[in-house]
């Protein structure tokens, strides 16, 4: 049995996309050989939604050492909240320590917090212990005023610091995982030394207990009311101005519902929540904007505070169907996914023709999906996305059916087998 130390800054009780891939991997990596150890911060030193039910999905002998961190009432007022940079001295010594007691064989950093990844280069020097690098998002953006605006000043100084930390992490990582190819071949192309160390493209894997765990502890609902006489559609995840396109055209689809087929359309009501990662008071709404522009303000809200794991899982429970928009970006994989269909409601998704969920949702047969070229919402495509609403509110409630043959592949067991593999390589030194 080998063992790895994961470094995940956000771990539950906290609530955060970047620490599912490790929370639904937990279960399974012994299975496989490998004896987890945990690095992350302590909760209290991190801004972010609790959700104490998380906690109970985690192995009862798992071992989680918790850093320390500075407090963001100090460091906030210098213009620094990044918990990588507030913690970064104490996740190192902490790490040095299990890395020397526990024997630890990899170092695999999973999170977002990309701040912390220059540790897995310090460790390896001064241990020579061999790191991957989990990539969730892009860790350096080429950015486009024309998508974004003006860059902001912080974001700047964030994208010099990045720009530099980065190519001096690569330069001695030893393995790679990533949700999306793309970001692999962007990095293989940027670094050509990756060309030859082992890679794996692994979405988040889906676990059925999660929502077991929540029919046996149901979560408030304080978005609407079920049984109202409405139909509820329902979006948990962020929004954004790259998801502007499937927005406008699903808010399209229902203005021209409203005006062709009102008795259908008349009851929807759409629910976007947690809409942003920005903890309060800084979210901004993206979607509320767009509907009010097109005369939708009363059948859409928006919340952009996150709300609690369990909790965003009550809502896809309640909804009458749910809605999942997709980023202009063609290699956006949106994990988020399995959620929604483990919910086992009618589903509508748009997103780009290149995007691995058109097929996925195809193929597993867990909704319906319509595809996007262009970053304009035209008419033929509001059209194809009425259509398929219309299918779906055709028979409310109907349960899609789930080919479970095409679904099983993507469980967390069969994820971190993959993921467990990969490991075994980069410890035995094999090339790509």
């Amino acid at each position: 049995m080998r063992n790895v130390l994961i470094v995940s800054p956000h771990f539950p009780p906290i609530n955060a996309p970047d620490m599912q891939r490790v929370r639904l991997s937990l279960p399974h990596l012994e299975r496989f050989g490998w004896r987890p150890v945990v690095l992350s911060v302590d909760p209290d030193a991190v801004e972010g939604v609790r959700d104490p039910l998380l906690e109970e999905t985690l192995p009862p002998e798992l071992a989680v050492t918790r850093a320390a961190a500075l407090p963001t009432g100090l460091t906030r007022p210098l213009g620094l909240g990044n918990l990588g940079l507030r913690a970064f001295p104490q996740l190192y010594r902490r790490g040095l320590r299990l890395i020397e007691e526990r024997k630890i064989d990899l170092v695999y950093f999973s999170t977002t917090v990309f701040t912390v990844m220059p540790l897995g280069r310090l460790w390896e020097r001064r241990c020579g212990v061999p790191f991957v690098i989990d990539m969730q998002d892009p860790w350096v953006n080429d950015w486009s005023e024309a998508d974004g605006g003006p860059r902001p000043v912080n974001s700047r100084l964030a994208g010099w610091m990045h720009a530099r930390l980065e190519p001096w992490t690569m330069s001695r990582v030893s393995g790679l995982v990533s949700v999306s190819e793309q970001y692999l071949r962007t990095l293989r192309n940027r670094y050509p030394r990756l060309g030859a160390l082992p890679m794996e493209t692994l979405p988040f894997g889906y676990a059925e207990r999660d929502f077991e765990l929540l029919q046996r502890r149901p979560q408030p609902n304080r978005f609407f009311a079920r049984g109202n006489g409405l139909l509820h559609g329902v979006y948990v995840g962020r929004g954004g101005a790259d998801m502007r396109t499937a927005l406008e055209a699903m808010l399209g689809a229902l203005r021209k519902g409203l005006r062709e087929d009102p008795q259908r359309f008349e009851r929807i009501r759409l629910h976007f929540v947690g809409t942003d990662y920005a903890p309060a008071p800084w979210g901004r709404p993206t979607v509320q904007p767009l509907a009010e522009g097109m005369g939708l303000g009363d059948r859409v809200r928006e919340s952009v505070q996150r709300v609690p794991y369990f909790e965003a899982l009550q809502l896809l429970a309640d909804g009458d169907f749910l809605l999942v928009p997709g980023s202009q970006d063609p290699s956006y994989s949106a994990s988020k996914i399995y959620p929604y269909v483990l919910a086992r409601k009618p589903l509508l998704a748009v997103f780009h023709e290149r995007s691995s969920v058109v097929d996925f949702v195809r193929r597993t047969g867990c909704g319906r999906v319509v595809a996007f070229r262009s970053r304009q919402p035209g008419a033929e495509l509001i059209d194809e996305v009425y259509g398929e609403w219309k299918r779906i509110l055709s028979q409310p409630g109907k349960a899609p059916e789930l080919r479970w043959d095409q679904l099983e592949p993507h469980g967390a067991r069969e994820m971190t087998r993959r993921q467990c593999r990969l490991f075994d390589r980069v410890v035995a030194g094999e090339a790509a």
